[in-house]
């Protein structure tokens, strides 16, 4: 019987930084400066110099960071943005939000992002801008996709939420489109202690822009030249970032080697696997794809499996932690029925619905032991031989 290996455990981290957090957040309680302020202008400054960025602007959430790059951008009622449908729902609600609708292209099934081959084919007189998804810290084809919006003249929007840190061709995650958004959520390789967020870009007016909308449209103080909104960052929470960021590089090697350590594992196993991550005919998993061009952050480790609920069940009575991500897609979701366009039908996007029937993320985070990774192997073989 396995002892248990949960899907994240924070607890775990925050016990290595401890003195660097209370440290943080004593400064911000002496300094009785709460919102924006000199703690998040260093954040910017941090993040930008991480990013390769010119600019970073902290804000609220992720979700929030994608809102207001939407609305920087002048996206509206009857604007079309291409995106993918295997997303977490933010990228497509804040779309909805603006009276926008979305235009889904299907994914890649090697990298489960959005199919850069197909996106011209999605251009439309409407297309306001493209938003790809960078997708369980992989980026996706970027520079191809930058190559058409150039000569159509459509700005992209990279939803990098997953991927800080992550790179195609050298240019990091937020750093190669028009505008970048990140989420601070605590499951994030960098990760708050709450919400919080961040739009990069290298477009001067464009930050300027971005800056104004975040705090009500406000230039000066109470006199609101634009409706921007709410959408500050906390003081608290750039200040835990902070104190993380020195770390993220560490962390993020260790999610590498435990990414080796379980393909390492997988193969010597019973299990018959594939390294396409495409679950063909004559195996049980597939692993997730690490593109010679990219730079890998493995905010999660998704694999593709054969009778995930079962698999699930099985790992769950085990004591081990695994999550879908995600199991219905954008174009089925109730909330955007006869949103975006046609009535959503089954078959629409089937590399989506394919990815959201097989996948499965199980344990990454960077304490994980390579004794918990060969746990959680273990108890996978166990369920196939079975």
């Amino acid at each position: 019987m396995s002892a248990g290996v949960p899907l994240l455990d924070l607890k775990a981290q925050y016990e290595t930084i401890r003195d660097d957090i209370a440290l943080a957040i004593g400064r911000v309680i002496e300094s009785q400066y709460f919102i924006l302020g000199p703690e998040v202008e260093a954040l910017e400054q941090e993040i930008s110099a991480y990013s390769k960025v010119k600019h970073a602007i902290g804000v609220s959430s992720g979700t929030d960071a994608i809102l207001l790059a939407l609305m920087a951008l002048g996206v509206g009622p009857g604007d079309e943005v291409i995106t993918t449908p295997h997303t977490f729902i933010a990228t497509c609600s804040c779309i909805a939000r603006l009276g926008a609708r979305a235009v889904f292209v299907d994914i890649d099934p090697t990298s489960f992002n959005i199919d850069a081959s197909r996106v011209e084919a999605a251009i439309g007189p409407k297309t306001k801008a493209i938003m790809p998804v960078h997708l369980f810290g992989q980026m996706a084809d970027v520079g191809a996709i930058m190559e058409i919006a150039r000569s159509r003249r459509i700005p992209v929007i990279e939803d990098a939420a997953q991927a800080l840190g992550a790179e195609h061709g050298g240019v990091r995650a937020g750093a190669a489109g028009t505008v970048g958004t990140y989420s601070f959520f605590p499951s994030k390789n960098l990760g708050c202690f709450g919400d919080g967020g961040m739009v990069v870009t290298n477009d001067d007016a464009l930050a300027k822009r971005l800056r104004l909308l975040r705090n009500q449209g406000q230039a000066p103080k109470y006199f609101s030249v634009e409706v921007g909104g709410n959408f500050r960052l906390d003081a608290l929470q750039a200040a835990v970032l902070r104190a993380k960021l020195p770390h993220l590089d560490g962390w993020t090697s260790a999610r590498q080697r435990n990414a080796a350590t379980y393909r390492k594992l997988f193969r010597a196993s019973a299990i018959r696997t594939s390294d396409s991550a495409i679950l063909g005919e004559a195996c049980d998993l597939a692993l997730p794809s690490e593109l010679s061009d990219r730079r890998h952050v493995y905010n999660q480790f998704v694999i593709r499996v054969r009778d995930r609920d079962g698999l699930r069940r099985a790992l769950g009575a085990k004591g081990i932690g695994t999550e879908i991500y995600y199991p219905q897609p954008m174009h089925l979701q109730e909330c955007f029925r006869g949103w975006a366009g046609e009535e959503p039908r089954e078959g629409q996007f089937p590399e989506t619905e394919r990815a959201a029937a097989e996948s499965v993320a199980i344990p990454i985070y960077p304490e994980l032991t390579e004794a918990m990774q060969k746990a959680v192997v273990d108890a996978i073989s166990d369920f196939y031989r079975g």
